[in-house]
């Protein structure tokens, strides 16, 4: 990955956090965690993931796909870039297994299992 591709990913994760957080209404918190960014930044594939309940999980992953379009607008006119990435979001829910991964390990050692 070039310097260049990586400013550009950095700069993507932050701006549609940014976007997630403030413009866009969902009941879960999304956090970001990672942006992969085509050769020539016309592809990006966004993994997020989400904190609260199911039900929550569930609507605040539909609401991202749903409002996809409008955060690649946003992305448009706060980044300058010859071509706005499309964008793909991918739910990442790796956090959680390795909180579940963490919690077998500590009943493990107090010998509850």
């Amino acid at each position: 990955m070039t310097l260049r591709n990586e400013r550009v990913r950095k700069t993507l994760m932050k701006e549609i956090a940014d976007i997630i957080q403030k413009d866009i209404k969902t009941p879960g918190m999304a956090s970001v965690l990672d942006v992969e960014v085509a050769h020539d930044n016309s592809f990006a594939k966004v993994f997020y993931s989400v904190f609260g309940s199911d039900e929550q999980k569930e609507k605040t992953i539909e609401i991202i796909e749903k409002n996809t379009s409008k955060i690649r607008y946003e992305i448009g006119k706060r980044i300058r870039l010859r071509l706005t990435p499309e964008l793909r979001f991918v739910y990442d829910n790796s956090i959680e297994r390795g909180s579940k991964v963490n919690e077998l390990i500590e009943k493990i050692s107090r010998g509850e299992l």
